[in-house]
């Protein structure tokens, strides 16, 4: 989604974190034949005066890393508000709408995105680094939100146009962007008419699916299963 974003609005490529503090050099990826280095690149739009942070996680000196990270943002591109994009893997049919679940750093925040649709996440667990980033934003006086689209837990591996177009959406509304999201529709289109293909060929798959619109649990091993199954039909499609 950043990947679009950027490409769309050519944005410029404007600051760099050096990795060599916050990333192993034991591996590397590679990707088509090239090596891939990790990244942590700021991306400015300028037209639409957004600045994009787009990086692999690191690994160490977690602190260090997302203080340079908002002292870079905050002192050199003066940015007033935060957003940080997860996605949550959710226990739902793709026939399911989607929806925008988020966390605050601040209430008055949450009160000035009143009107857009997101919901408030309640799962509990270990926190996630966006919530580490949240915190130190706080502390910085920059009001921010982690933006949690849910993902039928069978497209997770696939892709989910339908959960890119709720996030898209909302940052359309938020930014004036004047995205086309037509594209999006024909993807989802295209992915539910192959996903529906699949039902009528697997009876167990259909079954399932069947089982999650109506709100009701599948065992770990039909989880497992069906995702299996649904990834390679639509693997076998492309």
């Amino acid at each position: 989604m950043l990947d679009f974003l950027i490409e769309t609005f050519e944005a410029q490529e404007v600051a760099e974190i050096e990795p060599l503090r916050f990333f192993s050099f034991g591996g590397v990826r590679f990707k088509e034949d090239l090596v891939q280095f990790q990244e942590s690149k700021f991306w400015a739009l300028k037209r639409h005066n957004l600045l994009i942070f787009k990086s692999d996680e690191p690994e160490f000196e977690y602190y260090s890393f997302l203080n340079i990270l908002l002292e870079v943002a905050q002192h050199h591109f003066q940015i007033q508000e935060l957003y940080t994009l997860s996605g949550t893997i959710s226990l739902m049919a793709h026939t399911t709408p989607r929806r925008i679940l988020t966390v605050y750093n601040q209430k008055e925040f949450k009160e000035r995105l009143e009107g857009y649709g997101l919901e408030p996440m309640t799962w509990k667990g270990p926190p996630a680094i966006s919530s580490y980033l949240l915190w130190v934003a706080r502390k910085r006086g920059i009001p921010g939100v982690s933006l949690w689209p849910e993902i039928p837990f069978y497209l997770a591996s696939r892709g989910d146009p339908e959960a890119i177009k709720v996030v898209l959406s909302f940052f359309n509304r938020r930014f004036q962007l004047g995205i086309d999201l037509d594209w999006l529709d024909r993807e989802r289109k295209a992915q539910a008419e192959e996903i529906l293909g699949l039902r009528r060929e697997n009876q167990e798959v259909d079954d399932y699916i069947c089982r999650l619109e109506k709100g009701l649990p599948l065992d770990e091993e039909e989880q497992v299963k069906l995702v299996k199954e649904v990834d390679e039909y639509l693997r076998e499609k492309k």
